[in-house]
């Protein structure tokens, strides 16, 4: 049988690969122009229809999100190193913050049909693997 443990540090693991790969996609989107930027986040997208010139409030936009997937890329990946130690707090704390990323991501990129299967689609089961698998273990090993 798979123990406490086992399902925790696996879903630790999870959520620092999700957590890194949101981390470094946030930085990205900082860092590119504009048009880069957006078909780097839009990767089904062609991206020769995205080059064009864009109006300076798309890069605030742009920045804002970027900053967000940094930091809770920076917020997961902590969450996930405090699961490893045993706290339960982080395993809902870190859910909230990924979940909830996660499902605008899939809400508005994912069926808007505008990202490719991987990464995209990929970091969302990976997210949604490590929620189920530490609520798995909290409630079903909660009481030994």
């Amino acid at each position: 049988m798979i123990s406490h443990k086992s399902l925790i540090r696996t879903s630790t693991v999870l959520w620092v690969i999700w957590g890194l790969v949101h981390a470094f996609a946030g930085i990205m989107t900082i860092t590119q122009d504009i048009p880069n930027a957006i078909a780097g986040i839009a990767d089904g997208v062609d991206p020769s229809i995205l080059q064009m010139s864009y109006p300076d409030a798309v890069g605030g936009i742009l920045g804002q999100h970027g900053w967000n997937l940094l930091w809770f890329g920076v917020a997961t990946t902590i969450g996930g190193v405090f699961m490893w130690r045993g706290s339960v707090t982080s395993i809902f704390v870190t859910a909230m913050i990924g979940g909830l990323a996660d499902i605008g991501y899939f809400l508005f990129m994912d069926l808007g049909g505008f990202v490719n299967f991987v990464p995209g689609t990929v970091m969302t089961l990976i997210c949604a693997s490590a929620i189920v698998l530490s609520f798995v273990a909290h409630y079903r090993f909660r009481d030994e």
